[in-house]
């Protein structure tokens, strides 16, 4: 299968001192080699910010 799940992880949480957000999401390993980086809705900080992939 080429399709893998990954964790997205909230990269402005941990500086304002706040718990990160975590979305699951799914992607194409073969046609996306890099991290994947989306907007999402962060619940605690009540606004869209930029969550990257982790490990």
């Amino acid at each position: 299968m080429p399709r893998e799940i990954v964790t997205l992880e909230c990269t402005e949480a941990r500086k304002e001192g706040k718990p990160p957000s975590r979305y699951q999401a799914s992607r194409n390993k073969k046609t996306q080699t890099e991290r994947l980086e989306l907007k999402k809705y962060n619940r605690f900080l009540r606004r869209h910010t930029l969550h990257r992939e982790i490990k």
